[in-house]
This record gives C-alpha cells, structure tokens and sequence, in this order.
C-alpha cells in the first residue's frame, strides 16, 4: 500500500458499504476507499446484469484490497434484504460511516412489453434496495452523528431513454430519494447525494458506441464518489452527473412562469393559457430551487400580488441580466475614450476600479417599459404608435452600490397620468432589486404621447413624482464641451433603445427629422457622466440621483456643452446646449452627490485629477481660517505626471493661503512628492498615507511631523 501524504483524502478508522461491488463501478469505489484507509464490506450477489446466476465476484475485490494491505470483507445479500447487508458491517467493525448504494441490474423492455416482473424486479434493486439499505444503517448513523450515502442514478432517469421506463422510472425515484434522506439527516451530520454515472461496465456493454465505451473508465468516476463521501465534502442533496473523467452538478430549474387570472376571485379559461402558453414555458428566466418551501413562497408571492391588485395591466415585473461587455458597451455609447485615461474603469473589465457608469442603471426600467403595454394600457380613449411617442422627463435614483454584473428585478408600475391637452404623459416608475431582494435603484419615466390629451384628466403630476430644478440665475460655475460622434446613436443603441427613430432615415423623415436623432437618454447619459467627471471625481460611488426634461432633439456629431452649478445639499444643478445651434437640449436637470469632490473648471485648459483635492482644499481654508493658521505651516506638494513634477501646490497655512506654483515669499516646512493618481486615492481614503509613504508613493523631506497634521485637510469629506 502507498503511504499516504499529508494532503491525502483519507478514510481511516472509516466503515464503507459498498452495494453491487462486484465488479465495474462499484468495485472501483471499493478499491479506492480501501487503498485510503477504510475497513470496505464488499457487497454483491454474484448475479449477471440481468440479476441472474451466481459467482465469487465479491471475494476476488476483498482478495484485493487485502493484497494491498486493506482491510475488507464479503457481503452476498440482495440488497432487498439490506438490513443483512449493515448487519455484516456491525459484525465486523461495529459500525457503519459510508454506504453506497451502487448494485443494479437492467430489464429493457419497450413501454408495452414491460411486464410486471420487469417492473417489479428493476424498482425491487434499485429503488426498494437503496431504500431499505439506507434505513438500516440509518440508526447506527443517527446515534453516531455522522454518515455519508450515495444514491446511483442515471441519465436514463434525468431524461428519459427509449426501451428503459422501468429503470428511468427508478433511478429518477433514487433523485427524490436522495433529497428527502438529505433534509431529514442534516440535523445529525448525515449527508446523501446522488451520483449519475455514465461508465463502461456489464451494462453498458454493447448499449454504448465503442468509441464511447472505452473511455468511460469506471476508475475515473469513483474519486468523484469517494470525494463525496469524504468528511471534509459540504455537499447534501447534490445531483452531480461524471464521466470520463469529467464531472457536473444537475439541476432541476423553475421558469418564472406566467400568472392566469389577473385577480384572486377569476377563473382561468383554457383559451387564456393557449394566448399566454409561451410565457408559460419561457425558461430564459429559469432559476434552481434550493427547497420546496422556495417553491411554496413563490407561490404565495403569486396569491398575495393577485389580493392586492397588483397583477394587473399597470405592473409588470421583468429581469435585466448584464455583464461587463453590457456595462462597456454602455459606457462606449455615452462618450467614454480610452483616450482619458480616467475613462479606462469604464472600458476595461479587468481594472483594478472597474466600475459601470450610475446612468446605466436607467436601463432596467426602461427594457421593461418599452417591451410592455404600460403606456398603452394607462391611455384607452385613443390609439397611438411610435411616431407619436417622446420621451418627456427621467429621473434614476441609486440607493446601493450595484454591482458590476448580475441580475436585477424590475417592477414597473404606472405612477400617474396627466392630461396636458397637446397630449398625455404617462409617468412610470420601476423599481430594481437585487438577487437579495435589496431596492438598487429607482427610475421614473415621463412619456408624453402626442395628440392624447383631452381627455379629462388631471392637470398636474401627484408629489412622488420627482420634480425639476430651474438653473439658478447666474454664470455656470463650470462648462464642458462634449463632441458626438456620428455613430454616436448606432453605438448607444445597442444598449437596448432600438427605437427606429435613431437608426433608420425613412423612419425618422416620418417624424420629422431630417435624420435619425440621438436618443434622448444618450444625451442625458453623456451629460451625467460630465458632471460625474466635473464634480464627483470620476468617481460613481459618490452619485446619489439624477433628473433631466427632454427639450430638443441632438443630431449625432453636434456638440454638448454642458453647463454646470453647485448647489447646497450637494446638488449640482446643469443644462446641455447644442454649440452649433445654441438650442438647449436638456433642462431642469441636476445631479445629487453624495459628496462633492471639485475640479477647476474644465474649460480653463487641461488639469490634472488632483486639482479638484486642492480646489477643495482652498475652500475648506477660506471656510475657517483660524483652524487653517493653528497649524502653522507650510506645505509643498509636487504632483507627477508620467514620472515628472506637473504642478506644484501650496498650502500657506500660516496666512491660510493655497495657491498654485512654488512657495512665495520664503520656503516649505514640509515638501511631499507624490503621483496625481495617488494624491486623488489619498483624499478618497483609497490609500493610507503609511502605506503609501512604505511603497515609495508618497515622498516627504523637511519636517516629517507637520504632514500629520493635514489629515483634516486632505479627506475630501472633512470640515477643518
């Protein structure tokens, strides 16, 4: 025997049965559990695969595993009689740790040849065996908290196969099996799953193609089993499907399925289940079922919606399911370039910052608006298509982090509908949550559908829609310039909004347009992301909400200039102009932070991230002056770029000045050196002044001491 290694899987002082171990699967399993150490009771009647005959097949496996310096016995019960199976395993160990119940034999019949010997035979081993083996060990495994059982299905079961209804029948029946003895052994350590092999043997012979046949080694499928039943293996109530040397777990999926009645007094008419039948077997949705409470709580969630009403023609409740390859393309619709660098977290999957921008979050509610019948079914008194529809207001809310990929579930609800005589608008709300049930975001869509006013209807949105915010009178405390490309609308589409009214030019001529029109929501992402850029560091976990009103359509390749101003209550109110025509695009619209973190103005030139540190700085110091002089020093900063000292900032907090350029009017008491990247991660609190002085990031000279004291400073969060 080889001598085990320290990271082996061993069975030692561990008792194995193992049913059908005469040869094929079931020797291999024996095999390897009494090379591991196990004390292995090698079961087996002797029969062929027909379950006829006898032979010494179970003496020549213990005759080898004792040639290998293993400890095993010989067990010639049927496993109908499992009870006698356990019983050799007391007698000679007093125990039991692991049983397999592998020994099965085969009587294909078509459906109508079947008889009931067959039947009864096939399910009396394979079912009622495993059954009966299980629950005599199972007391012995009860009163020594601890077992593992393995239950032997096949393929045949899970699927179905021409000639083998009796055996399909039983082996699907060893799945429910298993499952049951996994819930009611759990509170005493007893694990079970169920192994579905496919392996040349006795069986399979002559069933298989050769080609098949010869690699599907028994020997390749029994670590897989011997892994399952090993103590340190978490897994219960698993299906786990192996084969030459390749191995799955299986599972049963429930499609979300499709409600029949739209209240909980109505009856279901089998010409609605025809109508709705593809909702009915949609399995893009298909989710596993962990138990069959999950099952229940569905479908108490169903009854519960139909009480209250909310299974009607103004909900619908969808699933948006994005990766990063959604998220890039997304951020490639609304402006981002690889060539700004700070855009690199927005394009590449891999970053170490990979992030997706707050505006692609819009995406969940309106998918589930546009492939519904929302808009149509809250305005009956008339009829409407695309040409008459324009998107009038959004608004997006984020209320936790989201993640960079996932699924996320939509409930969209109509919110209110107002009657402003040119036409209706229909305000929709859709709520997004996450796998954990947690609300991400929030959108509002405002559709205003032309010519469907008068209708006597309410003049005015109700208070839980979110409302504009006028630009204040006054200069924009920043202005960026954003050019569009011509594909810009071919590239933002993609992302879902495949309204031909941005794409094709016949249809935009019916509409009005000379040519296809950018998407408003394109214009109101590229604008987000400015402002993002402009007064949120770059940085998306500083955004809180966003509104915008739709004025005036953008031609792809014209020009944004987005003006911006700060707010109190870290709002940051803006408007997006056309340059070409002057005409504004987007008004009433702001962004919520978080936090604000300021940059200078962007059409004062080039500038680098960490002026916005600075910029903040100096705002601080001027807030309080006192606090700014006590620390009675002056501070260099030399920001690089690429290597070289870019700028220069200083902070006189003696006279509570910050400027840039060198020190005036004397020298630094403290000169820190340290990267623009890095300056930003230590303001953010990303990096630790420590770890950063430790890693050669942040060089100081002069007095090392006085740098502690711009803690305060330097958090782009503090107040001095």
């Amino acid at each position: 025997m080889v001598a085990p290694t320290e990271d082996q899987l061993r069975f030692d002082g561990r008792v194995v049965v193992v049913t059908g171990a005469g040869a094929g699967l079931g020797r291999e399993y024996a095999l390897l559990f009494g090379a591991r150490g196990a004390k292995v009771v090698v079961n087996d009647l002797g029969g062929n695969f027909h379950g006829q005959g006898k032979s010494n097949a179970a003496d020549k496996v213990v005759e080898e595993i004792r040639a290998a310096g293993g400890t095993a016995v010989a067990d010639y019960n049927s496993v109908v009689e499992g009870e006698k199976i356990v019983e050799t395993a007391l007698a000679n160990f007093g125990r039991i740790d692991v049983l397999v119940n592998n020994a099965g034999i085969l009587r294909d019949r078509s459906v109508a040849r079947i008889s009931d010997e067959d039947w009864n035979l096939i399910h009396d081993v394979h079912l009622k065996g495993s059954f009966v083996t299980t629950r005599a060990a199972w007391p012995v495994m009860k009163k020594q908290n601890y077992g593992r059982i393995i239950m032997t299905s096949s393929n045949s079961g899970v699927y179905g196969n021409f000639g083998q209804a009796n055996y399909s029948a039983a082996k699907l029946g060893l799945v429910g099996l298993a499952n049951t003895v996994s819930i009611e052994g759990a509170k005493n350590n007893i694990h079970c799953n169920a192994i579905v092999p496919t392996a040349a043997s006795r069986m399979t012979e002559g069933i298989l193609p050769d080609i098949l046949f010869n690699e599907l080694k028994p020997k390749l499928i029994a670590p897989v089993v011997a892994y399952l039943c090993h103590e340190s293996c978490e897994d219960t109530g698993s299906i786990i499907e192996s084969a030459a040397g390749w191995a799955t777990k299986v599972h049963f999926v429930r499609g979300r399925g499709c409600v029949l009645r739209t209240a909980i007094d109505e009856d279901v008419s089998p010409e609605y289940v025809k109508k709705v039948w593809h909702r009915v077997t949609d399995m893009s949705e298909a989710k596993h079922l962990n138990a069959i409470g999950e099952a229940s709580l569905g479908l108490v969630g169903v009854l519960e919606k139909l009480r209250d009403g909310q299974n009607n023609e103004n909900s619908v409740t969808e699933t948006f399911r994005y990766n990063y390859k959604d998220a890039i393309l997304y951020a490639l619709g609304v402006g981002a370039t690889v060539t700004d660098a700070t855009d690199l977290k927005f394009l590449y999957e891999n970053s170490p910052e990979f992030s997706v921008l707050p505006t692609f979050f819009i995406l969940p509610g309106l998918l589930a608006v546009m492939g519904s019948s929302l808009t149509a079914n809250a305005i009956k008194h008339t009829t409407f298509d695309l040409t008459n529809i324009l998107h009038g207001e959004q608004y997006i809310e984020l209320f936790e982090a989201p993640p960079t990929e996932g699924a996320l579930t939509t409930i969209s609800t109509v919110l209110d509908v107002v009657d402003k005589k040119s036409g209706a608008l229909v305000i929709t709300q859709s709520d997004s949550y996450d796998e954990d049930g947690t609300l991400i975001a929030r959108n509002q869509s405002s559709t205003f559908v032309v010519g469907a006013g008068n209708f006597n209807g309410k003049t005015k949105a109700g208070p839980d829609v979110k409302a504009l915010a006028p630009a204040p009178n006054r200069a924009p405390d920043a202005s960026v310039k954003v050019a569009t490309s011509k594909d810009q609308a071919a590239v933002y589409r993609l992302s879902g909004d495949l309204n031909p009214l941005h794409i094709d030019p016949s249809f935009s001529a019916i509409a009005g347009y000379k040519i296809p029109i950018l998407h408003g929501l394109c214009t109101m992402g590229i604008s987000v992301k400015a402002v993002l850029k402009q007064f949120g560091g770059d940085d998306p976990s500083l955004f809180r909400a966003a509104k915008v009103r739709f004025t005036k359509p953008v031609l792809p390749g014209q020009t944004l200039r987005v003006d911006m101003w700060r707010e109190p209550n870290n709002r940051v109110c803006f408007r997006t102009v056309v340059v070409e025509t002057n005409a504004e695009v987007l008004s009433g619209a702001y962004v919520d932070f978080k936090q604000i973190v300021v940059k200078p103005n962007m059409t004062a030139g080039a500038a680098l991230q960490s002026d916005a540190i600075f910029a903040g700085i100096k705002e601080r110091v001027a807030e309080n002056e006192a606090k700014a002089k006590a620390i009675n020093a002056v501070f260099l900063y030399k920001i690089t770029s690429s290597g070289k000292v870019a700028k220069e900032w200083v902070l006189d907090l003696k006279n509570a000045k910050v400027y840039e350029g060198p020190v005036q009017g004397g020298k630094a008491d403290t000169t820190m050196t340290v990267a623009d990247a890095d300056m930003v991660e230590l303001a953010l609190g990303k990096l630790q002044p420590q770890t950063a002085f430790m890693k050669g990031k942040l060089k100081i000279t002069g007095n090392i001491m006085l740098a502690q004291k711009l803690a305060p400073l330097l958090k782009t969060e503090a107040k001095l």
